[in-house]
């Protein structure tokens, strides 16, 4: 008999319908992740009590970890579907249970509407202002310290992983959470980016945008890429306290 795979998926039609759960036993092979599972719903969407329903919705791009665009919570943790092997999720004959992030909106199944993460990276300025399109030539130069500072931090691919973890990202909460933190410390890092950086680290100091992480440190665990989180918001808040007290001084 040949080997399947069990996944329980969380549907729901859009973002203001309710919800339902349907199983699918879809065929085994070797080192396949929760995408290639998907796919297989989606050649033949029928469940395990055998009614034909619509393909289960979800998005991905790189497929490689580096998109972001596959998040979902995948048995009860927020990861990466792409990266997300059925074999390391459980053992022979254990469902794997598959869900939207509930942090942000739901479009469809298990596809959510992450725009708050973009808007937020529009709010802190995560970008370095340039001066016309025309040749500038070389850039100033990083030295070594400071390039191994911000390597890790460049690793953000806005997954949304750390929002979905942390217990402050709440309707009761303005905290705008771990990942447009962690930007700011990376473009205030840049010697260009300097030049900005009050705009920045004003655009945090506002009721608890910047102060109510509760340092629950659960965006460090459930970080794809490892990034030093907690730090980078420590830092932050540092540097937010300078601004407050000697900013006046650079007007």
């Amino acid at each position: 008999m040949a080997k399947t795979v069990r996944l329980k998926i969380k549907r729901s039609e859009g973002p203001n319908s309710g919800s339902r759960w349907e199983e699918f036993d879809v065929p085994w092979h070797p080192r396949m992740n929760v995408i290639s599972a998907l796919m297989e719903i989606r050649r033949n969407p029928v469940t395990t009590s055998g009614a034909k329903v619509a393909p289960v919705a979800w998005e991905s791009s790189c497929l490689e970890e580096v998109c972001g665009a596959c998040t979902m919570v995948i048995n009860g943790r927020v990861r990466q579907a792409c990266s997300a092997l059925v074999d390391r999720l459980g053992g022979e004959g254990q469902t794997v249970t598959v869900e939207p992030m509930t942090k942000f909106p739901v479009v469809r199944d298990l596809v959510v509407d992450r725009s708050r993460m973009f808007d937020d990276l529009k709010k802190v300025k995560a970008w370095i202002k340039l001066d016309g399109s025309h040749e500038l030539g070389p850039g100033p130069r990083q030295s070594q310290e400071v390039q191994e500072e911000a390597y890790p931090l460049s690793r953000c691919m806005t997954c949304g992983c750390c929002l979905e973890a942390c217990p402050q990202i709440n309707d009761s909460s303005s905290f705008i959470g771990a990942a447009a933190i962690n930007q700011v410390r990376l473009f205030n890092l840049h010697p260009s980016g300097k030049m900005n950086a009050g705009e920045r680290l004003e655009a945090l100091m506002v009721d608890d945008v910047l102060t109510g992480c509760g340092k629950a440190q659960n965006c460090v665990v459930v970080c794809p890429k490892e990034i030093p989180l907690v730090d980078s918001i420590a830092v932050v808040q540092r540097q937010a306290t300078k601004q407050l007290l000697f900013g006046w001084l650079l007007k």
